[in-house]
């Protein structure tokens, strides 16, 4: 063949091949072509049969295959291969891990695919190949296309255009919300749990009985909540479901479900026998394993799978004495225990408008497209009712002329027009009696044709009425839905409600829980006076037998438990918080109290204490300022620490001394060895400030304080021994007055303890 011309043939000039137009209107108008491609023909379900377009084609061809509940399954890899062949131009893999899912129990709360052979768990298992399995349609499957070849639906050509596919089931069955759906589009995205189909058919119910539009408080008497395939309990509290329910978008708290089982000499175990929807069981494990290792629930002592068909997790605490509400709780908040489940009803209405639709809407949608299925199904089978009693009429007028009938078809070259002349028939009529088998002119068929003359004439005047009516459809669709709800109802094994609604649960204290999280057990805290902090275990240690760091000495030890927390103050009236679990270990000198605390490098420790909320405080400056404040406003959340004193440029924070419940007075000394006596009800309760002046120093600064009680006297430490103050009366004064010399024998370095 001869090479065209250059130039030459169809080719368009290159000028014809520019488009004159900014690059941004062409981005975005692809773009756009993409969006609304990804929107409509993958990621959002339609609102009428809760369908994406995979799914609903795979279902069609497994329809068209034949492949209902009651007959036998076939390869998966027939089917795959019909739905890329005839209607979805996509991998085969994607096609084949959405016939899986539709399979899955624990995944579908309704199944629409029987599948036979492997097709994945719970623990997160892949499905055999599709070579090696085979499915079939359910039930359910078999509702959602009721009615397909009926005129029900309107069909549009395939990709290629070889065939038809539907473009929406009939879905005599509420799928939407019944199975749920997820899906990420583009700038928007779907997530719709799994409902129990009897509550959802009881809200409808209630729509159509119901004189007066009900709202979507008066569904949620019907729909408790979702109804996932894998149990669990539900704890969302109930405001929270139906603000959810009633603006379209929301989440739920799903919990697993457990109970206490008890062994001997009074041990038990607790044995998770549902986990949330959409986690899989060997991550789970793995996961509170991890927990276990890394001491974050140090009260759990093992994990155990001993789940056959059914789910049975064994938890083992490590101490009979761990309360196993606390346990959970803690396994609630650090693992896939307790999951939310966001919702997120973003639809496709009408297969074409993607909005967001309240519960109440979701449901009027479904009962729309019912009528409007019911109406043309209705219609095209009055079509072929009177198709058939024109039939049927002919045939009559056979009987009745028999003999003329086969006269005109013997002697007749063209016995149709003849007939239709003779006996006026239409063409119809005609032609259905010229098929006629001879077998067929017996005196008994007659009589059936007859029978069943009558029971159309019936059919047809019913499906008129229908038709005409909008009432007598609604009153056809209840009785459906009433079907589908004794279909699907409690006392059914898929039908029975597997989630169940519990109550929301109470606010555990983060205190208590904290406290639960960590193994109780002894430790002495050694603070060193450059400010080295560690925690050795046990107590009654002898102080004699800590070392510290050359040119270092003791400054504080206390005894306390592992789950306490230890407060410290320093001079720059902050208090710090610190775990005692968190403690470096005993071994060595410790670590620098700074790297575990921001404590300045111009501050020091004044005081370390084992928290306690029940107690009181006096915290005062050495420029003699101070007030009394609880513990529970001592407490330190951050690393920072809580700032409690307010001291000046020239002062420090020097005293953090206890008040009894019994006190009621307070002795104080400076450093110019005065001491004062005055009631400790001059003296403010507060959570912040810089406070009173407790004590004047012309020249000194507060060096000590002490809260006692009058009737148990006043003591001071003398020689290692407890030295009472005989007569305190001269000591006697009002707040901030200057005081004066304290008794013989008080010790020269202002202290009293």
């Amino acid at each position: 063949m001869a090479r065209k011309a250059k130039g030459g043939g169809n080719a368009a000039p290159k000028e014809q091949m520019i488009v004159d137009q900014p690059l941004g209107d062409i981005l975005s108008g692809r773009y756009l072509s993409y969006a609304l491609s990804t929107i409509m023909s993958r990621s959002l379900p339609d609102v009428r049969d809760g369908l994406k377009p995979v799914h609903r084609r795979l279902l069609y061809a497994m329809y068209q295959l034949k492949l209902g509940a009651n007959t036998g399954p076939k390869k998966s890899a027939r089917v795959v291969g019909d739905v890329i062949g005839k209607f979805h131009p996509h991998g085969d893999q994607s096609v084949y891990d959405a016939l899986v899912r539709l399979a899955q129990d624990f995944a579908v709360r309704y199944p629409l695919v029987d599948g036979q052979g492997n097709f994945g768990n719970i623990d997160g298992d892949n499905a055999a190949a599709m070579r090696y399995t085979e499915a079939r349609l359910t039930k359910v499957a078999e509702l959602l296309m009721e009615g397909i070849d009926e005129n029900a639906v309107d069909f549009r050509p395939t990709y290629d255009g070889d065939s038809l596919e539907p473009i929406v089931m009939p879905a005599n069955f509420p799928n939407l919300l019944a199975n749920g759906s997820s899906g990420i589009a583009v700038g928007m995205a779907t997530n719709i749990p799994p409902h129990n189909v009897a509550e959802l058919c009881e809200a409808m119910e209630m729509m159509l009985d119901s004189d007066q539009e009900p709202e979507v408080k008066d569904l949620l008497k019907a729909v408790k909540g979702p109804d996932f395939p894998t149990g669990g309990i539900l704890v969302e509290p109930k405001n929270s479901i139906a603000e959810a329910y009633k603006t379209g978008r929301g989440s739920f708290r799903l919990r697993a479900r457990w109970e206490r089982e008890d062994g001997k000499r009074g041990t038990y175990q607790i044995i998770v026998t549902e986990i949330p929807y959409q986690v899989q069981k060997s991550k789970l494990i793995e996961r509170i394993a991890q927990l276990i290792t890394e001491r974050k629930i140090p009260m759990l002592d093992d994990v155990r799978d001993e789940s056959a068909e059914d789910i049975r997790l064994v938890l083992v605490p490590k101490s009979q004495n761990v309360e196993p509400e606390l346990l959970m709780e803690a396994l609630f908040r650090h693992s896939d225990l307790e999951v939310r489940f966001g919702l997120n009803m973003n639809v496709l209405d009408g297969g074409v408008v993607p909005r967001v639709m309240n519960l109440k809407e979701v449901l009027q949608a479904w009962l729309m497209h019912r009528q409007e299925v019911l109406v043309r199904r209705s219609q095209h089978r009055l079509e072929a009712v009177l198709h058939r009693i024109e039939v049927l009429e002919g045939y009559l007028i056979v009987y009745l002329n028999i003999d003329k009938v086969i006269k005109i078809i013997r002697t007749k070259d063209e016995p149709k027009p003849e007939l239709m002349k003779a006996f006026k028939l239409t063409e119809v009529q005609a032609e259905a009696i010229l098929n006629m088998r001879l077998r067929s002119l017996r005196k008994l068929e007659e009589m059936e044709i007859k029978g069943e003359h009558d029971n159309l004439s019936k059919e047809r005047d019913h499906l008129k009425a229908l038709i005409k009516s909008e009432a007598k459809q609604w009153k056809e669709i209840r009785a459906q839905i009433g079907e589908i709800r004794k279909m699907f109802g409690a006392d059914t094994a898929l039908g029975a409600r597997r989630t169940k609604i519990g109550k929301a649960p109470e606010p555990v204290d983060v205190e208590v829980l904290a406290e639960s999280l960590i193994e109780k057990e002894p430790v002495t805290v050694i603070c060193s006076d450059k400010g080295w902090l560690r925690g050795m275990k046990g107590h009654g240690h002898k102080p004699g037998d800590f070392k510290y760091k050359e040119g270092d000495k003791e400054g504080f030890i206390l005894e306390a438990q592992t789950t306490d927390r230890v407060s410290l103050f320093a001079t720059n009236g902050r208090f710090y918080t610190i775990g005692a679990d968190k403690l470096p270990p005993g071994r060595g000198f410790g670590e620098p109290v700074r790297l575990m605390i921001d404590l300045p490098n111009d501050a020091a420790i004044v005081s370390i204490r084992v928290y306690n909320p029940e107690e009181r405080f006096l915290v005062a400056s050495d420029d003699g300022r101070g007030f009394i404040v609880e513990a529970k406003d001592m407490l330190a959340q951050t690393k920072n620490g809580r700032q409690v004193l307010n001291v000046g440029d020239k002062a420090e924070a020097r005293i953090c001394v206890p008040v009894l419940p019994d006190a009621d007075y307070l002795a104080a000394i400076g450093t110019n060895r005065k001491m004062l006596v005055f009631p400790l009800s001059e003296i403010p309760v507060m959570a912040k400030g810089k406070g009173v002046i407790l004590q004047k120093y012309k020249d000194g600064r507060m060096a000590d304080a002490k809260a006692f009680n009058m009737k148990a006297g006043l003591t001071y430490m003398m020689r290692g021994a407890e030295t009472p103050v005989k007569d305190i009366k001269p000591w006697i004064g009002t707040r901030a007055q200057a005081g004066r010399i304290p008794p013989n024998g008080f010790p020269n370095r202002t202290k009293f303890s």
